[in-house]
């Protein structure tokens, strides 16, 4: 089974990817992890070159020109669901999950690591709420397409697990 994880950035994606994958026995593929490795640039650096829209290009790209095994868990980028046609490939080409965590708990995540996030990087306290807020709003319409909404604040990849072979039935 193919499974995408989607969400906000800082919703745990990359995190439970790797430890459902493990639970599972399957192979974990982080797209924002393939994608920099492709370009030899880290994500911010290509931002900072080629700006967003050459970024979201490629990122729906490598998404899918990849080659996927037949069980696989992918982490993909937060923004990647809501451009193109991304969200329609994903679900027809797997489960689509969407890990859903409030505004303040992703502000609290993403604090420390912004530098590392070319969107947030001059957010601070309110300003950071209220941008992810915003873009949540955007983006809830792709997000809510998602073959299972999960809820991110206690999901494990035990749970996760067990929500997948509930759906599976």
């Amino acid at each position: 089974m193919k499974i995408f994880l989607i969400g906000f950035m800082g919703s745990g994606k990359t995190t439970l990817g790797r430890k459902l994958a493990a639970r599972m026995n399957c192979e974990f593929i982080d797209l924002d992890h393939k994608l920099e490795q492709q370009v030899e640039l880290s994500i911010a650096e290509y931002f900072s070159f080629f700006g967003e829209d050459a970024f979201r290009k490629l990122e729906s790209e490598v998404l899918k020109k990849t080659i996927y095994p037949d069980d696989v868990i992918v982490s993909t980028g937060g923004g990647l669901p809501c451009y193109f046609d991304n969200i329609d490939w994903m679900k027809a080409n797997g489960k689509v999950v969407y890990i859903k965590l409030a505004p303040k708990i992703l502000a609290d995540r993403l604090e420390s690591g912004k530098e590392e996030r070319p969107l947030l990087q001059d957010k601070h306290d309110d300003d950071l709420v209220a941008f992810i807020e915003q873009r949540l709003a955007e983006r809830e319409a792709f997000y809510s397409q998602a073959t299972i909404i999960a809820d991110g604040l206690s999901l494990t990849a035990e749970k996760l697990e067990q929500i997948l072979e509930v759906k599976a039935t």
